[in-house]
């Protein structure tokens, strides 16, 4: 089986990030079956992308994902990278995701993340 176009990094104990890649995954079931999409719960693989220096504890705060050519992508970019792969979503890509929205888009993302981390850990969430 080819290598997938992107491997989607997340976590699971989080109920908003694991929400919300089960819409993305019932969106993109076709890709998922053909092999060009995969998602993987990090708490089974913590060490997963330590060769990139990303820890658990990054995986937990931000998305983190590989894309085919082995390349890492964190964050907004995950978000942009799984939009422009699903159905009906490219427009989300294309509107957020080009050169001008694209910085506001990541610091939106970090600061919604933070807040998310920091609610799950208030929560016990790990």
């Amino acid at each position: 089986m080819p290598k997938p176009l992107l491997t989607v990094w997340y976590n699971t104990r989080c109920p908003v990030c694991d929400a919300g890649i089960s819409h993305q995954k019932r969106r993109l079931v076709e890709a998922i079956k053909a092999g060009r999409v995969e998602f993987r719960d990090i708490n089974f693989e913590p060490q997963a992308l330590s060769v990139f220096g990303a820890a658990l504890e990054d995986i937990r705060r931000r998305l983190h994902a590989t894309d085919a050519e082995g390349r890492l992508l964190v964050g907004a970019d995950v978000a942009i990278a799984v939009w422009r792969l699903t159905p009906g979503e490219g427009w989300l890509a294309t509107l957020l995701g080009n050169a001008i929205a694209l910085p506001l888009t990541r610091f939106a993302y970090d600061r919604f993340a933070d807040l998310l981390y920091a609610w799950n850990r208030r929560k016990g969430r790990w």
